[in-house]
């Protein structure tokens, strides 16, 4: 089956930047952020930057909600319209979101088969295993070929996230079973990481300083790879792009990953993770009988 008769479709909470889904023609549809009356979609009524300025000063957190069964529908249809014959979509962990939920219940109820992904993960946990789906479909893979390859990416992945404090992640209920770490975090700086079995959050430790937690952050996450293999690496960040960058430059003069980028993270996962949040995302580069793309190193930095 032709490629371009495969649409992959994606949430926002992905992360990927946007270069990158406009190169492998991924479809976003957009989460909804909620703020008081105010009814926001995710990356499209406001940006990443807009949202931490604005969360800073805020005397109410905003909520999260995911997109309606007429938003999938309609964006389904859309890809149908466009000649597609198969739908493969990836969401948000199931358990952190209903997105996945929502996503098949809609997807059993169109005329081409529709394919929903639990990723098992949020930000580029999801987005790298959209990038491997797409660019299996690149090369020639099936929908069951292109779910395969990123199923053995998730396999291979691993995610950290530093945090300034778990007031936001206890505030959304997002918290899983980083509970543990609750009465023993005054003036500490938390680590947390994705189980990508489970889908949920849980402990990776904790710093007294900043500069300790981000030591403790590039241990944690590469004692999770084999930095033997081609590996990789996306960069994140909660509006804090100078140390970002200092992080990249650090990892590709240590590690060396085979592709590395900086984004910074969308409104959805901003509102649990915090502002000053850094995360790295990333993964062994997986072998397959479909031939893979081969990436060059990007930089990337946030799209504002």
């Amino acid at each position: 089956m032709p490629s371009n008769s495969i649409a992959l479709i994606t949430d926002s909470t992905c992360d990927i930047p946007q270069n990158l889904v406009d190169q492998y023609s991924i479809t976003v549809i957009p989460q909804v952020v909620v703020w008081g009356d105010e009814i926001l979609l995710d990356r499209i009524d406001i940006s990443p930057l807009e949202f931490y300025r604005r969360v800073t000063e805020a005397p109410v957190l905003p909520t999260t909600t995911q997109p309606g069964p007429k938003d999938f529908e309609q964006i389904y249809q859309n890809a149908i319209d466009q000649g597609a014959e198969e739908i493969v979509i990836f969401t948000v962990s199931g358990a952190m979101s209903g997105t996945f939920q929502l996503a098949k219940t809609v997807g059993d109820q169109m005329s081409v088969p529709v394919h929903v992904i639990d990723s098992k993960g949020p930000t580029m946990s999801l987005g790298w295993q959209v990038l491997t789906a797409a660019r299996a479909r690149e090369s020639g893979a099936s929908a069951a070929e292109m779910i395969a390859a990123a199923g053995k990416a998730r396999q291979n992945m691993a995610q950290v996230v530093l945090m300034d404090s778990l007031e936001h992640l206890q505030r959304t209920g997002r918290i899983g079973k980083a509970t543990q770490m609750l009465g023993s975090i005054i003036q500490l700086k938390p680590l947390i990481k994705i189980n990508h079995e489970t889908g949920i959050v849980e402990p990776a430790g904790r710093a007294r300083t900043r500069k300790k937690a981000i030591k403790e952050l590039i241990q944690r996450f590469f004692e999770q790879l084999d930095v033997t293999k081609p590996m990789h690496v996306a960069v994140l960040h909660g509006d804090a792009l100078p140390e970002a960058e200092q992080l990249a430059e650090r990892i590709q003069a240590e590690y060396a990953p085979v592709e590395m980028f900086i984004n910074i993270t969308g409104p959805v996962l901003g509102i649990n993770t915090g502002p000053q949040a850094l995360a790295l995302a990333g993964l062994n580069e997986v072998k397959s009988h479909v031939q893979q793309v081969t990436p060059i190193k990007v930089r990337q930095t946030e799209q504002s």
